[in-house]
């Protein structure tokens, strides 16, 4: 058990971390930027740390702040929460070279899900369905217009470093294609610097589900069940429902057995999500991503 968590986040999800480490008897230490110094999680953390000025890039999204608070205060371990520096590998890799826990997963496990073709590879390698698509990132237009016509329109254009529905664009066809691919690869180059694109076969009128899935540090994995997600504005989730009410128990099964699987595969070492496409049928269910933190 720790003895001093330092929780680097801020808002609700700072709250739940700092109450669970009270309800374990395990002092906490907020970081706060200048604009958070009344903020909730300052008050309730047993300590508090000013990281720096009131923008996140210069503070929460700062590593090496983070890392001196948690040396001054003594902490043993860093939870990141979700967002700022949550699945940023190099953070995680940070903490592992100065001793302290990330409360996480590996860095080398946040690379491998963090990238979604490198996801998707990794399915496949251990028989977890995805949807008929490119086998790598496409280099340019030609190579990525060839690669649709293979798959049979229409696709979905995805950025390999997409997240929150951004980096995706659906193409119909060849004439909406090239447009689609440019845009879909400037969207993820301006949002997460990196531009490039790889291409699935578009499931039509699809569901979106997800399984949470928790591992500890001793090789036990378990699914705490799934939530439907379908009800989205802009690829962007507005409403989660738990159970789905798609799945039949079979399904529900499958794509358990499936998510842990995938976590056992991969040494996968928190709580997580895997997200899966459910077809309009709901008998094929196909691996979308891994979000490796908590949500």
């Amino acid at each position: 058990m720790f003895n001093r968590v330092l929780v680097a986040n801020r808002g609700e999800i700072a709250l739940r971390v700092i109450r669970a480490c009270r309800e374990l008897g395990v002092e906490s230490v907020a970081v706060y930027s200048e604009a958070d110094i009344d903020s909730m999680h300052v008050h309730l953390a047993d300590q508090a740390v000013c990281i720096g000025p009131a923008s996140g890039r210069e503070s929460y999204l700062k590593p090496d702040r983070i890392i001196a608070a948690a040396e001054i205060m003594q902490a043993d371990a860093i939870h990141p929460g979700y967002g700022f520096l949550s699945e940023n590998a190099r953070f995680a890799e940070i903490c592992e070279t100065c001793k302290i826990k990330f409360i996480g997963p590996r860095a080398s496990v946040i690379q491998t899900m963090g990238d979604k073709a490198t996801a998707r590879a990794t399915a496949l390698d251990n028989e977890v369905p995805v949807t008929p698509g490119s086998d790598g990132i496409l280099t340019d237009e030609d190579e990525a217009l060839e690669e649709a016509r293979r798959i049979g329109f229409p696709v979905m254009i995805k950025a390999t470093a997409g997240g929150g529905g951004k980096g995706m664009r659906p193409a119909n066809d060849e004439s909406e294609f090239i447009d689609a691919f440019h845009a879909a690869s400037n969207e993820a180059r301006a949002a997460f610097g990196n531009g490039e694109c790889y291409l699935e076969r578009l499931v039509l009128n699809p569901h979106h589900v997800e399984f949470q899935v928790i591992a500890d540090s001793h090789g036990n994995v378990a699914h705490l069940g799934d939530r439907d997600c379908s009800m989205q504005r802009r690829n962007q989730k507005v409403v989660e429902e738990c159970r789905s009410p798609l799945l039949t128990d079979d399904m529900r099964t499958r794509m358990g057995d499936a998510t842990v699987r995938l976590a056992e595969a991969i040494g996968y070492e928190n709580a997580g999500t895997v997200e899966y496409l459910v077809d309009d049928s709901g008998e094929n269910f196909y691996f979308m991503e891994m979000n490796t933190r908590i949500q």
